[in-house]
């Protein structure tokens, strides 16, 4: 599941914003004993509380997402002898040109869109109310983490490359694969390999889980199906604006918190509605990355929102659903009585909202990185507040 968020999430968050293509809380109690230390939510009367303390933790894991975003901001154009080494390993603009096929390898993974798949898997584990901080746990989250992030976003971004390198011969010539630094047979063969690790993770997390039926293994085998149709012909969804875009958005939030929770408890049918109410925000972000691809899609006859209805009514579009969906995953908390965390929510949105009236909707192609750098944060800790209202 991860595996298919960091896929599609891989596929648009990198290849667009690189000119390619291609998630209530209640307090938590914290227990010490000689053995672990152990965090769940707490059961009250009122089901409502101030935030715990404790978030102090998951927030600090997050840190990092946020400093790769600043990080990620980078010129349009990549010229061999100005390119950014740091840029070429994350997989974003600005690379140099590189002759180590290694680095190359790892520059296709775009290492810089793994950490919110990552972040997915904390939601997930948090909405359980059943992780413990001992070394069992953290090993199997870490696992997972590496099934959704290297592994499978990495054959994401990696397929992804591959059936858009037309595309990138337009808008990113100086592409490793457009311009012919690595080979065809070393671009299938990474992507073999990495598919095939990030099944044969999902299924070791199931035996490590202790689950009858192996469902992280389905998760990331329909996460990786859906990157392949996402990517190549003869569906290639990315080809219609809105299918292309919402299954980028459901991989984005849904995947890698299903696998989170799915591996410390059950994924419930209530979580599903939830989550995929909420990759409607994906469905958003997803849309900023077109801009920057539109002159390659209208070549090649992508419709992406931005060329069917022009950029004007495609980025009112695109902040629409962030926020109208933010704010009805609020309404939600509000009336199942996590008051306190709909507040944090709604105060999460404000800073979002700022940030698009700033960069985003004066030049969405312009402030396209600089406003995802900015507001994103901000939506991926809304979702943790999220995880953790819902946790039982």
């Amino acid at each position: 599941m991860a595996a298919v968020l960091n896929t599609v999430s891989s596929i648009r968050l990198s290849n667009r914003t690189a000119g390619r293509t291609p998630s209530v809380l209640t307090p938590i109690s914290v227990s010490l004993t000689r053995r672990r230390l152990t965090v769940r939510a707490a059961e009250t009367d009122t089901n409502e509380g101030p935030l715990s303390l404790s978030l102090s933790r998951y927030i600090y894991i997050y840190i990092h997402y946020i400093y790769l975003s600043f990080k990620s901001q980078a010129p349009d154009k990549a010229p061999s002898a100005g390119g950014s080494s740091f840029n070429q390993l994350l997989g974003i603009k600005g690379a140099a040109q590189e002759n180590n096929k290694w680095k190359i390898r790892l520059q296709l993974t775009k290492p810089v869109t793994w950490p919110p798949l990552v972040w997915g898997v904390v939601c997930g584990a948090a909405a359980s109310g059943n992780f413990h901080w001992n070394v069992e746990d953290v090993a199997k989250s870490i696992l997972c983490m590496i099934m959704s992030g290297p592994c499978l976003t990495g054959y994401t971004q990696t397929l992804n490359d591959w059936y858009d390198r037309e595309i990138d011969a337009i808008n990113e010539p100086y592409r490793p694969i457009p311009s012919g630094a690595i080979s065809e047979n070393e671009v299938i063969t990474q992507i073999w390999f990495l598919l095939l690790g990030g099944l044969g993770l999902g299924g070791l997390l199931d035996v490590w889980a202790g689950h009858k039926f192996p469902i992280i293994f389905y998760l990331a085998l329909g996460g990786s199906l859906l990157s392949y149709i996402y990517s190549a012909p003869p569906l290639k969804l990315k080809q219609n604006g809105w299918i292309g875009n919402f299954a980028l958005g459901a991989s984005y939030i849904s995947l890698p918190w299903w696998a989170g929770q799915a591996l410390f408890g059950t994924l419930t049918p209530d979580i599903v509605v939830l989550t995929v109410l909420y990759s409607i925000a994906g469905l958003g972000i997803a849309i900023i990355n077109d801009f920057k691809s539109i002159e390659g899609d209208k070549a090649l006859g992508l419709q992406s929102l931005p060329v069917a209805f022009g950029v004007d009514t495609a980025k009112w579009i695109c902040v629409g659903a962030i926020d109208i969906t933010q704010l009805s995953v609020a309404g939600y908390l509000l009336g199942a009585g996590k008051s306190y965390y709909a507040l944090a929510l709604l105060g999460l949105i404000i800073p979002q909202v700022v940030f698009q009236f700033q960069y985003f909707l004066k030049d969405p192609i312009k402030y396209d990185v600089k406003y995802q750098a900015s507001a994103q944060p901000f939506l991926v800790l809304g979702l943790l507040v999220t995880a953790l209202a819902t946790s039982h």
